[in-house]
């Protein structure tokens, strides 16, 4: 190959690669230590999360995701010194959106660190007239993706075992309703079939991931992916605040306003902290349920991306003239293949000791690279893109299915609950 030729690897297959390289590194020891961010105080934020040791696992981090970076733009044909130049700008930022959603208020409010990055892109690109060869640098998708495929690892189908059959039949029926009643939603509303796909799965399944996987599945607009996850944080936060008091002040019995909790807040967090505020017995509960949610987001993403594939391919408009099996492999998003190998491998070839050994560094890595997505996306966007004056109906659509995905999972956590 010569010095002017350049790979250009599909992102999708590249994103497996680079995927499954940091989970065989990690498997074979490369346990990278797990920066703290937390903290109360100045004091906290000076002698600990800037101490000399921390500070050495932040840089030892940047080491290992700027190779990982490098050999992605490398392979899929983009400038690799522009890339290079780049990503320690979109690192930083990162970083301080991670110490800004480390504050001990800020986490009692279940700001979650991707807002904090989008925030902080959104201000910089706002603010200052951003090169053009520095926005065709970003990996917002690579970024993304490769998270997703590091999501597969947590994905373990003997807890799906363990968290009992009430909160399966829960979480199917909840998807499935509040899905298909958000997509129909969406329809009537006329609002665009990429947006409908984000916010059905949002809604529906698990907030945040479910949006960024089936903006993977579907090759969706980062800018709308942000839109959407915007409405999800908003609402989670007066839902976890009012939802556990509703509970109370109509006396519903623990286990039921756990289910309550565990099957309508779109975001973990959240939901282990509205069940925290109402007892054990629905913290437990709450759990359960939404990580049988979570589970269902591997299946989910792997139904959207074979539904969205032979839909919107053009032969699929004609009645008699659908993409056959070999089209639908050519634009099937593989990045799913990486999510479903990794949760398979981590579910029955990966021992519970290993497992509990390299989890820390696997979900701090991939809740670093859709930090640093976030962080991309925001240098990519400007507001009026982000909140233009097309976004009021999904806004809307987003909390009519927020209210009926709320009544519905009462309905049903009353029934098998109560």
């Amino acid at each position: 190959m010569s010095a002017n030729q350049k790979l250009n690897i599909h992102e999708d297959w590249v994103v497996v690669i680079l995927g499954g390289l940091t989970i065989l590194l990690t498997l074979s020891g490369l346990l990278l230590p797990v920066p703290v961010f937390g903290w109360k105080n100045f004091g906290e934020l000076s002698g600990t999360v800037c101490s000399a040791s921390n500070l050495s696992f932040i840089g030892l981090q940047f080491l290992f995701v700027i190779v990982i970076a490098a050999v992605g733009a490398f392979l899929t044909g983009k400038q690799l010194k522009s890339a290079l130049l780049t990503f320690p700008v979109v690192y930083m930022l990162t970083i301080a959106a991670l110490v800004l959603a480390g504050n001990s208020q800020v986490k009692a409010l279940n700001l979650e660190a991707v807002i904090f990055s989008l925030a902080l892109g959104l201000l910089i690109s706002n603010c200052f007239n951003l090169p053009e060869w520095f926005k065709m640098a970003l990996s917002t998708e690579l970024f993304v993706k490769i998270g997703l495929v590091l999501l597969g690892t947590t994905v373990i189908f003997s807890d799906v075992l363990k968290a009992g059959s009430l909160g399966l039949i829960q979480a199917l029926v909840v998807v499935l309703s509040v899905w298909y009643f958000a997509f129909w939603l969406c329809k009537k509303l006329k609002i665009d079939e990429e947006l409908t796909m984000m916010i059905s799965s949002a809604v529906s399944i698990c907030g945040v991931s479910a949006a960024i996987a089936t903006s993977g599945a579907i090759k969706g607009d980062a800018k709308k992916l942000s839109y959407v996850i915007s409405m999800v944080l908003i609402t989670a936060i007066p839902m976890m605040i009012f939802m556990p008091y509703i509970a109370q002040y109509f006396n519903f019995p623990q286990a039921v306003t756990g289910a309550w909790l565990g099957g309508s807040i779109d975001t973990t967090g959240a939901v282990v902290a509205s069940g925290s505020l109402v007892g054990e017995e629905a913290l437990k509960i709450s759990t359960i349920v939404k990580f049988s949610q979570n589970v269902l987001l591997g299946i989910a993403a792997f139904a959207i991306s074979v539904y969205w594939t032979y839909t919107r391919h053009p032969a699929g408009k004609g009645a008699r003239a659908k993409p056959t099996l070999k089209v639908i492999w050519e634009r099937f998003p593989k990045f799913v293949l990486g999510f479903i190998a990794a949760s398979v491998l981590f579910s029955f070839f990966i021992s519970a000791g290993v497992n509990a050994e390299v989890k820390g560094s696997l979900k701090n890595l991939q809740g670093l690279w859709f930090a640093l997505a976030f962080t991309s996306i925001g240098l990519e966007t400007n507001f009026k893109d982000l909140f233009g004056k097309n976004s009021k109906k999904p806004f809307y659509a987003f909390l009519i299915a927020q209210g009926f995905n709320i009544v519905i999972t009462l309905v049903i956590a009353y029934i098998l609950f109560n």
